[in-house]
């Protein structure tokens, strides 16, 4: 993907080959899809603010923008047609939309690249 496609990495994408930029919020949330590789997302029907309640150490102010920033800048994918099997939704009811959420090959390709050469600020 190149800067035609991407408006000139202005969303902090990398898809020009350069650097990658995220919140904490995000890197935390990538490195917990890390660790666990489907999680439950919830949202109402508009998908505008998707929540994930589990174990989640940041402000609950940023789940969403770190969900959408992850998944806008190609690192995670959301399903709503596939909720995680045998998984308990109850914390989610006030959500109509149950689903899960997983790295991409791409999210995948830079949570590796994040382990062995560290990150910059």
């Amino acid at each position: 993907m190149g800067c035609e496609s991407c408006g000139g990495c202005k969303s902090g994408c990398g898809g020009c080959g350069q650097e990658l930029v995220m919140t904490e919020a995000e890197l935390a949330l990538l490195r917990r899809l890390g660790e666990t590789p489907f999680l439950p997302v919830a949202a109402a029907f508009d998908r505008k603010r998707p929540v994930y309640l589990e174990e989640w150490e940041r402000p609950r102010e940023e789940c969403a923008p770190a969900i959408l920033g992850l998944e806008g800048k190609g690192l995670i994918r959301l399903d709503y047609g596939i909720p995680l099997e045998n998984f308990s939704y109850a914390a989610y009811r006030d959500y109509p939309l149950w689903g899960s959420m997983a790295l991409t090959g791409r999210g995948q390709d830079i949570l590796e690249q994040i382990e062995i050469q560290g990150i910059g600020e």
